[in-house]
This record gives structure tokens, C-alpha cells and sequence, in this order.
């Protein structure tokens, strides 16, 4: 039986509720009472349930449909008004025992180069991430027990933090590791990690099992609770994900709500971030294989939905995607996006091509690096920000949560994106960048709306000018 209060994965991502779900959504898919008032609701920026969002998703009525993507804008402009959040990956290792069907790191996989990077070579990794300007760090490793052990993660977030190269330093590593046991995530938070990350893939039982045969990640169960034990260690902001185009995008999109609203029912806190990856190209792997392909319009129809869902909630859209998705995801929910990023194993210093060509999970769409990502937000009205102020102020979890659903995190956000892309202009932008980048801060200044937030943070702009470094609120 559903039940999102149970610590079991099969009761809390139940099938029966799942498929109850998707017919109900058939059924009144053109029910335009029922619809327009859920549209009514999710522009309060108060959420849906999983069986609303479904009926929206299943909807066919062109200008409900419509309204869906006006009512994903505005709720989108009234979180996160124009601030996006930049970030990249850092990938330690390929080396994996598991033979999930859809990645390259699979096992089996014999043509791929296998890489692990010194904590040395992470050094020079990290240097040229900040040399770059970032600030927060995605944090990538295969399953791998022997050659990938918990010390080694330990070792490495340890290696990350200490580095200060010039102006730069890493303020929030996010790590997406395989799933693990309680005492290794109390490690974790002891590490002082900002988010955990575990994608589900897929949230169907039978597909889950036949998409990974053999390996550790093999039991559902383990893999699907894995952020109850996130959060029982005392790690407070955790991130889904379904990788859509593995199953049918209803099926998986249901899964989501659900695992998010079961995380607020248990936790009192849903998901700190939700990631929206779709298959793409990748070494030994053929897409043609999968029939489940989400078009373009269906995808971004799925992310406006989910900003309508968990209004709450950072939506992560990495390179995967093109310019011009991303482009469009941005004004339907999508707050934090990659750039300049690389999936290849000392991607980003090792020059030797035959050490490197063969150690991407993924190809990218979008190349461009982290200075041209910058100026195109900047060129389309939006605050970069590469803020990390909560994390480590203790505004985290619950108490995050407290601050988002009511709209107050914005005062705190607002000066910080301010404050880091002004940095990030002095220490590492072009100069039609920073031209960019100063006409926006000038814009987005008065945006501020506690007065002493706004008359410091005009203070510490010009401290920033004269050399000085990471000010928050």
C-alpha cells in the first residue's frame, strides 16, 4: 500500500499509486475546471501533489498548455527572480563495478581508458577549475570499492578545500557518489559536504532491474532509500534525478514527486536540488536502443512542471543540453546550470588526448566555456551567481526550506549573487564580460530589499574592487 511516511522504497515509490496516477491523469486530461484550478493553485508557488502535476503533464488542451509554461515563468521570476547559479563537475574516476546498461563506466566496457586521479592531479584539476572563476564543485566517481573507496572520496573533498590558488578557492563541494551506508554518509558530512547527490535513473521496479544486471546498484531497494540514510547521517540537503528517455517520462516524472514528497513527509525537508539529465550519446553505449526519447517539447513541459510541483526546490540542468534548451529551460524553473564543464577524467589539465578522449560518461552539447556562459546570461538579463553563502552559514535543510518556501531566502540571495559576480569580474571575466557584468549589478543592486543588506553590500562591492574576498549574508 502507498504510503510516503514508510522507510520502504516499493511502499513509498509504490507502482500501484503510480499506475492509479497516470489513468486518473488520462481521464481528466481535458477537464478544464479541474485544470484551471490547478493552475490557479500552483501560481501561489504552493506546490502540487504527484497526481496533480500528472493530470497538467497528461493535459491537452492547447491553451492550458500554454498557461502551464506562463505559470512555470512567473513562479520561476518569483523564487529565484533573475538569479542563476553556476557550478562544475569534477570527475575523480571511471574505474566501476556495476554494468548499467546506459553508461559507459559499465563493467564491461573494454574500450574505454579507465582513469583515477592522483590527489596531485586533482590539485592541478581544481586550479584550473578556479583559474576559471568557479566556486562550487560537483563531485563525480564511479562505484568502484577497492579502487574508489570512501578514504579515497574523503581524501579528495579534503584535497579540494585546501586549495587557495590567487583569488580562488572551492566554498561548496556537492558530491554524487554511489549510494552507501549511514556511516559513511556521517563521513561525508563530517567531510563537510554541501549537497548529496543520487539520481534515480528510473523509478520502475521492472526497468530499474533489467537496465542494471549485476553490481551493487542491482538492488533497487538499497539504491532508492539511499537519501534516507543521506539525511538520518545528518546530511540536510540532498538532490534527485531521473534520467529521462531511460523509461516512459510520465512513469519516472510520477516516481520524482513522489520521492520528494516522501522525503518532506519523513524529513520535513523535500530535495535540495532536482536534476533533469536526458540520455545522450556516450562511449559503447547506442541511444538508438532506448524507445523512450523525450522530445523537446515534452522535456521542457516536464521541467516547468516540476518547478510547478516543487516550487521550492534548485533545478540543475548540466550540459548535457544544447544552448538553446538550456536557454529555455532557464525561464521555465531551471536556477542552477554547469558551464565550462568537462566529463572526462582530468578533463581539465591532462593535455595528453589518449589519456583523456576515452573517459567521458556523456558527450556535451553545450561547449562553450565558463567566460562565454557568463556573458550569455548576462546578454539575456539574468544574475549569475556563484553563491555558497547558506551552506556555510547553517542555512540548510529545514531551516532552508523555511526560508525558501517563504520567499525571505531572496534577501540573502539577492546581495550574495551580487556580491560573487563582482568577484568573478575583477579576478577571472573578459572585458566585454565585465562591461556585461557591471551593467547587470547596477541593475540588479536596487533589487536588494532589506536596506542594510543593500547599503553594505554597495560597501563591499568597493572592497572588492580594492582586492578584498569572500563578504556574504
Amino acid at each position: 500500500m502507498y504510503d510516503p511516511k514508510s522507510r520502504k522504497a516499493e511502499d513509498f515509490i509504490n507502482d500501484d499509486e503510480i499506475r492509479a496516477t497516470l489513468e486518473w491523469a488520462e481521464e481528466h486530461k481535458s477537464d478544464r475546471p479541474l485544470i484551471e484550478s490547478l493552475l490557479e493553485k500552483a501560481a501561489q508557488s504552493k506546490g502540487l501533489t504527484h497526481r496533480e502535476a500528472a493530470v497538467l503533464l497528461a493535459c491537452d488542451l492547447p491553451d492550458c498548455n500554454e498557461r502551464i509554461f506562463e505559470v512555470a515563468k512567473k513562479v520561476k521570476e518569483h523564487i529565484y527572480g533573475s538569479r542563476v547559479v553556476l557550478f562544475a563537475p569534477l570527475y575523480l574516476s571511471n574505474h566501476c563495478i556495476n554494468t548499467c546498461t546506459y553508461c559507459p563506466y559499465h563493467a564491461k566496457n573494454k574500450s574505454i581508458v579507465r582513469k583515477k586521479l592522483t590527489q596531485d592531479e586533482i590539485r592541478r584539476e581544481v586550479i584550473a577549475l578556479q583559474d576559471m572563476g568557479h566556486k562550487r564543485l560537483l563531485l563525480e566517481a564511479g562505484e568502484h570499492p577497492k579502487l574508489n573507496p570512501i578514504e579515497y572520496i574523503l581524501e579528495s573533498i579534503k584535497t579540494i578545500y585546501s586549495i587557495k590558488h590567487k583569488n580562488g578557492e572551492i566554498r561548496r563541494v556537492n558530491v554524487n557518489i554511489a549510494a552507501t551506508t549511514v556511516e559513511n554518509y556521517k563521513k561525508l558530512h563530517d567531510a563537510k559536504i554541501g549537497t548529496y547527490q543520487l539520481f534515480q535513473e528510473t523509478y520502475n521496479k521492472a526497468a530499474y532491474t533489467e537496465l542494471h544486471p549485476k553490481g551493487p546498484k542491482a538492488d533497487y531497494a538499497y539504491h532508492t532509500e539511499a537519501h534516507d540514510r543521506a539525511m538520518e547521517a545528518g546530511i540536510d540537503d540532498v538532490g534527485l534525478g531521473v534520467l529521462f528517455g531511460l523509461n516512459l517520462y510520465r512513469y519516472d516524472f510520477v516516481g520524482l514527486l513522489m520521492h520528494a514528497e516522501h522525503l518532506e513527509a519523513v524529513f520535513g525537508c523535500g530535495p535540495h536540488t532536482i536534476s533533469v539529465p536526458r540520455i545522450c550519446p556516450a562511449d559503447d553505449i547506442d541511444p538508438t536502443t532506448f524507445s523512450n526519447a523525450v522530445p523537446d517539447d515534452i522535456f521542457l513541459k516536464v521541467v516547468a512542471l516540476i518547478r510547478l510541483a516543487v516550487p521550492y526546490t534548485g533545478m540543475i540542468m548540466s550540459t548535457r543540453e544544447s544552448e538553446r534548451i538550456r536557454t529555455e529551460a532557464l525561464k521555465l524553473g531551471i536556477s542552477q546550470i554547469s558551464g565550462g564543464s568537462k566529463t572526462t577524467v582530468g578533463g581539465y589539465t591532462i593535455k595528453d588526448i589518449r589519456e583523456v578522449e576515452n573517459t567521458a560518461q556523456f558527450e556535451t552539447s553545450d561547449r562553450r566555456t565558463l567566460d562565454e556562459v557568463l556573458r550569455w546570461l548576462l546578454e539575456n538579463n539574468y544574475l549569475p551567481s556563484f553563491c555558497t553563502a547558506c551552506y556555510r552559514a547553517g542555512r540548510t535543510g529545514d531551516r532552508f526550506m523555511e526560508f525558501a518556501k517563504n520567499g525571505a531566502i531572496a534577501d540573502y540571495c539577492q546581495a550574495n549573487a551580487v556580491l560573487t559576480i563582482k568577484e568573478y569580474l575583477c579576478d577571472y571575466a573578459t572585458p566585454k564580460t565585465r562591461e556585461a557584468g557591471e551593467k547587470v549589478i547596477e541593475r540588479e543592486l536596487p533589487k536588494i530589499k532589506i536596506e542594510k543588506f543593500r547599503t553594505a553590500s554597495v560597501k563591499r562591492l568597493e572592497r572588492i574592487e580594492a582586492g578584498e574576498r569572500d563578504f556574504r549574508f
